[in-house]
């Protein structure tokens, strides 16, 4: 499996003011990868970067196997881009303008009525009478006629109701059916849960996890719930986010599963639970920590 992209301790400083600071990861061919954090985290600017938009302070970015620094306009011919936030010429009208987009790609494959149809857009429309959330839904069409070979999604989602959502969603398993590679930036957690195959966590600049989703949500604790009344369970080791209500407790818990039932064990209880926990409770738990 080739690499599509390839970053090195990328760098980029504002002035004296940190964007992103050694962010090294690289997205597999095929793959849907995720970058995860807050607003302001360093999400946009490792996206802005990857695609030469913005000039690096320091570091290696290789896409499709060549740095990008003096390759920006060719290697941008195979990458399809959806900013967070979507400008377009207000005059034009949503057909005009995908129309345009459609024969500079030189892409007849998608095809812009059946996506509007899905994505329930108005395709007779001037762009300056589109709501906040339906000049997103022409930013993803515009998006989809690029036809690359890398797709790159920032906060996608934006003013998007739940049903177009899902409706997008599936627009996206489908490019990855088809072998498309797309990184997917994200706040919302179920969002990368549901489509990435690996992720990406950044707070303040800094990459702090790279990881497989689901070895993500095993490997570091469990969620575990109980009703009891003679344990104390606050004596055990490794425990946080310890919660009672109505006789149940539930609490997080790092350490060994086998030390965590023989203290259990030794007492009474009813209707015990442990899960893994969501990639929420993943997600703040490192956001918690310290870098």
């Amino acid at each position: 499996m080739g690499k599509v992209l390839e970053i090195i301790n990328l760098k980029k400083y504002y002035g004296k003011s940190k964007g992103v600071e050694n962010i090294s990861f690289n997205v597999n061919k095929g793959e849907v990868f995720g970058l995860i954090g807050p607003n302001g985290a360093g999400k946009s600017t490792t996206i802005r970067a990857i695609l030469g938009l913005i000039k690096k302070t320091s570091g290696e970015i290789k896409v499709f196997g060549e740095e990008i620094e003096g390759r920006e306009k060719d290697i941008r011919k195979r990458i399809g881009y959806l900013p967070s936030e979507c400008n377009f010429y207000g005059d034009m009208r949503v057909k005009e303008l995908l129309k345009y987009s459609q024969e500079l790609y030189k892409n007849k494959e998608v095809k812009i009525e059946d996506l509007a149809e899905r994505l329930q857009l108005d395709l007779n429309k001037k762009i300056e009478d589109l709501s906040y959330g339906n000049r997103k839904k022409v930013g993803i069409i515009d998006t989809l006629l690029s036809n690359g070979d890398l797709f790159i999604f920032d906060e996608a989602t934006g003013g998007l109701d739940p049903l177009i959502q899902e409706e997008f969603f599936k627009i996206l398993e489908q490019l990855k059916f088809r072998g498309k590679t797309i990184i997917y930036s994200a706040h919302v957690l179920s969002e990368v849960q549901r489509l990435c195959d690996r992720v990406g966590i950044i707070k303040n600049g800094n990459l702090i996890k790279v990881d497989e989703i689901d070895s993500l949500r095993e490997i570091n604790f469990k969620r575990v719930s109980l009703i009891t009344e003679n344990i104390n369970i606050k004596n055990i080791d490794n425990i946080w986010d310890y919660k009672e209500s109505n006789g149940r407790i539930s609490f997080n818990y790092s350490g060994d599963d086998r030390s965590l039932l023989k203290e259990i064990l030794i007492g009474d209880f009813n209707d015990l639970t442990i899960e893994n926990p969501t990639l929420e409770e993943v997600f703040l738990k490192y956001y918690e920590r310290e870098i």
